[in-house]
C-alpha cells in the first residue's frame, strides 16, 4: 500500500462537470492520484462513480473543467487522446473481447497494432500475461467457450499487454456469477501490490477495505469522502455515507 506523500500525481482532475441532457451528473468534481496508489471508488448506483471514470481516458468527454493524465490535458486532441489511451488501460463490466479472435489473439491485438510489436513478441508477452492470470492452457481457445470470470481475467491481461502506467476498473465483477467473483478479485489484489496505479470503481466492499490505499465515495456527483477505507468503514463522516454503508452490511 502506498501514501500520497512524495509520490507524484498521475491523473488530476479539476472542477470536471458532465452532463446528460438536463441531467447533472458530475458536479465540479476535484481530485488528484498518485503514481502505484489503489483506489477504491464506491457509492450508490447513478451516483456518478463509473461517470467520472469513464471521463478519464474521454470514453466519456466531460462539459467543463480540467483533467490531465500524466501532464496531458485530456481534451479532443486526437495526439492528446491516443497518448493518454497508451498509458491507461480499462477493463469493463462486459468483458469487451473479440468473438471473432482466439483468446490469445485477442490479449495480442493492441501491442501490434498500437505499440508497432511484431507478432511474434506480441503473442509471448500475451502468453506471459495469460499465465499470470492463471489462463495460460486457453490461450486457443474463443471466448465463448469461457467462463464470465475466465473472460474477465483474460480483459485485464489485456489492458495490461499495453504495459499502462494506470488501470481503470469499472465494476469488474458486477456482470459476474457470485462464484466467478472471487477468481477475478484474487488478479486484482495480485496487481495491487505490483505498484502500478489503479483506479477501481466497485461493489466489492471486502476489497476496498482490504485492498485500497484510498477510498472515495461518491453520491448525486460529487465527492462527499475522500479518505483511507480504515477511516471510511470505521467513522464515515457524512449521514448518507453512514446509510450506504449500512445498506451494504445488511444486504
Amino acid at each position: 500500500m502506498t501514501t500520497q506523500s512524495n509520490l507524484k500525481s498521475i491523473i488530476e482532475t479539476r472542477n470536471v462537470d458532465k452532463h446528460f441532457g438536463a441531467f447533472h451528473a458530475l458536479k465540479g468534481v476535484s481530485a488528484t492520484f498518485y503514481e502505484g496508489q489503489v483506489t477504491a471508488i464506491i457509492g450508490p448506483s447513478g451516483s456518478g462513480k463509473s461517470t467520472y471514470l469513464r471521463t478519464l481516458n474521454r470514453l466519456e468527454a466531460h462539459d467543463s473543467g480540467t483533467i490531465l493524465v500524466d501532464g496531458i490535458d485530456l481534451n479532443d486532441d486526437m495526439k492528446h487522446l491516443d497518448a493518454i489511451r497508451r498509458e491507461v488501460g480499462m477493463v469493463f463490466q462486459s468483458f469487451n473481447l473479440f468473438s471473432h479472435l482466439s483468446i490469445l489473439e485477442n490479449v495480442a491485438l493492441a501491442p501490434m497494432r498500437v505499440r508497432k510489436m511484431s507478432k511474434a513478441d506480441a503473442e509471448a508477452k500475451a502468453l506471459t500475461l495469460l499465465e499470470r492470470v492463471g489462463l495460460k492452457d486457453q490461450a486457443y481457445k474463443y471466448p465463448v467457450q469461457l467462463s464470465g470470470g475466465q473472460q474477465q481475467r483474460v480483459a485485464i491481461a489485456r489492458a495490461l499487454a499495453m504495459d499502462p502506467k494506470v488501470l481503470l476498473f469499472d465494476e469488474p465483477t458486477s456482470a459476474l456469477d457470485p462464484e466467478m467473483v472471487n477468481e477475478v478479485l484474487v488478479v486484482m489484489r495480485e496487481l495491487a501490490h505490483t505498484g502500478i496505479t489503479m483506479l477501481v470503481v466497485t461493489h466489492e466492499m471486502g476489497f476496498a477495505r482490504e485492498v485500497a490505499d484510498r477510498l472515495i465515495f461518491f453520491d448525486h456527483g460529487v465527492i462527499l469522502e475522500d479518505t483511507t477505507p480504515k477511516e471510511f468503514f470505521a467513522n464515515p463522516k457524512h449521514e448518507r455515507a453512514r446509510t450506504f454503508l449500512s445498506q451494504v452490511r445488511s444486504g
